[in-house]
């Protein structure tokens, strides 16, 4: 078996293999003439069951051609137009090709003896991050597997900055429609289940100083201590970016940590036309950045940034056989000093080979594209007397919902929309996000693709429109 071992005797095989993977995956790209096939669990399930893996084919083609059967051939593909549900992007070449190199190197980005230039490129990345940001010639980070490790790692500094030994007195505040890690994260830090204050919204999906304000005053009053004010630049369900520079003054003001979500919203560091969108965000003292949001990189690319470099001691521990003390003292870059993964993938790679092919510019062209695309979707829904549209965009984001003209049942008007989802991503032609606003269900796209056209979301308008009165006109036979 050692055959398949990837070494210099295997060079020319490992290059066949993965030429072939290539080929497969680029007709399956240029033939996809919809997002999804639409198929159900219980069709896929058997497929993947009835595969015996103690019965190995032994042969690369083979295997491929089983892929295409249990994966391939029913893959949900985000590069399709109409693929406007989560928070994916399609990804850019340069940042494939970079997948592919980090994989078969492997390089380990825990240490500078299992990485090497692997490290500089790292914090090279991450120097450029905080410099676009504008956090300060002390500022640091480090990579991270996504947004939610991201901002658990920011609270866990902020609850290490905060000085205190009572866990119990620990407030953070985020708005009602900030991202559900920040909750998690303060179950994960020990938190009680009173940590996370609630501040509201206005209609735009902002969250609300003037209550944020109140709570602070409260916080103190009560003996308490506000441990982190968590600020969202991009919403996961409406893209909304909150107050930056209000609630910059009120963390300065109560001595509270100031953390930035900018998981979604990062894209706008590298935007040409929208970049003051987020002016603020450079008083942060940390920061989530999701590079496979908003910067079309594969999964995962993430990274914590904060404006002071000192803060990140708080995750560092030293052991002897991986990064002892004296290493510090040798000036030999451990970036496992910084972070709470250990063993880590080069994922900064496909950043660096996507700005050193693009450049930044490049980036932030795209990322203008779909904004300025919600934009126009947003006057298509509002426009149409079939939707209600909640906000307009800050971002790509679009949250509506379908209102027929002859039902008034706020009920039966959630059940046309859920069905309409359902239907459309059992059909394969589009898909959609769901979420709640106010208890009511509503719909969401949320535009990630340069590809995508305003003629597709008149067509998935359209779609969604069909499969709701379908419902409807089936609910009043029912009826009747």
């Amino acid at each position: 078996m050692r055959s398949h071992l990837l070494n210099d005797t295997t060079a020319e095989q490992y290059r066949r293999s993965v030429t072939d993977g290539v080929e497969r995956v680029a007709a399956k790209l240029a033939a996809t003439d919809r997002p999804f096939t639409g198929i159900t669990v219980d069709a896929l399930a058997p497929r993947i069951d009835e595969i015996d893996l103690d019965q190995p084919l032994h042969d690369t083609g083979a295997v491929l051609d089983e892929l295409e059967d249990v994966y391939l051939r029913d893959a949900i593909y985000f590069h399709h137009p109409r693929y406007l549900a989560h928070l994916n992007c399609p990804v850019v070449i340069p940042a494939v090709l970079g997948e592919a190199v980090l994989s078969a190197v492997n390089s380990s980005l825990d240490t500078w003896d299992q990485s090497a230039g692997g490290t500089l490129i790292e914090r090279k990345l991450i120097d450029w991050t905080t410099e676009r940001i504008g956090l300060g010639p002390a500022a640091d980070g480090v990579f991270t597997s996504g947004g939610t490790q991201s901002n658990l790692q920011a609270l866990l500094l902020a609850r290490e900055e905060a000085k205190t030994d009572t866990l119990a007195k620990l407030r953070i505040f985020a708005s009602e429609v900030s991202h559900f890690s920040v909750k998690k994260s303060a179950k994960l830090l020990g938190l009680g289940q009173d940590a996370v204050v609630s501040i509201p919204v206005d209609h735009d999906k902002r969250m609300q100083t003037v209550a944020l304000a109140r709570e602070l005053e409260r916080c103190a009053q009560d003996g308490l201590v506000p441990m982190a004010v968590v600020a969202t630049a991009g919403t996961t369900d409406f893209g909304s970016i909150d107050p930056l520079p209000e609630i910059a003054e009120l963390c300065e003001q109560f001595g509270t940590w100031m953390h930035v979500d900018a998981a979604y919203g990062c894209g706008l560091l590298a935007s040409l036309k929208h970049r003051d969108r987020i002016s603020g965000i450079e008083r942060a003292d940390s920061v989530t950045v999701d590079y496979h949001k908003s910067f079309f990189q594969p999964v995962s690319s993430s990274a914590v940034l904060v404006r002071d470099a000192a803060t990140l001691r708080h995750a560092t521990y030293h052991a002897e056989y991986l990064n002892p003390r004296r290493m510090v003292e040798e000036r030999i870059p451990n970036q496992v000093d910084k972070s709470l993964q250990t063993t880590r993938r080069f994922d900064a790679l496909k950043l660096w080979m996507t700005l050193r092919t693009m450049g930044a510019d490049g980036i932030g062209q795209l990322f203008d594209e779909v904004c300025d695309l919600a934009r126009e979707g947003w006057k298509l829904i509002a426009a149409d007397p079939r939707f209600d549209v909640v906000v307009e965009p800050s971002l790509s984001t679009l949250v509506f919902r379908y209102i027929p003209a002859a039902v008034t049942d706020p009920a039966e008007i959630d059940r046309a929309n859920l069905y309409a989802r359902k239907a459309l991503f059992a059909s394969g032609d589009a898909i959609v996000a769901g979420t709640k606003v106010g208890n009511r269900h509503y719909l969401k796209f949320t535009l990630l693709n340069p590809e995508t056209q305003a003629s597709d979301i008149a067509a998935v308008l359209d779609l969604i429109a069909g499969h709701a009165e379908q419902y409807l006109g089936e609910s009043l036979d029912r009826a009747s």
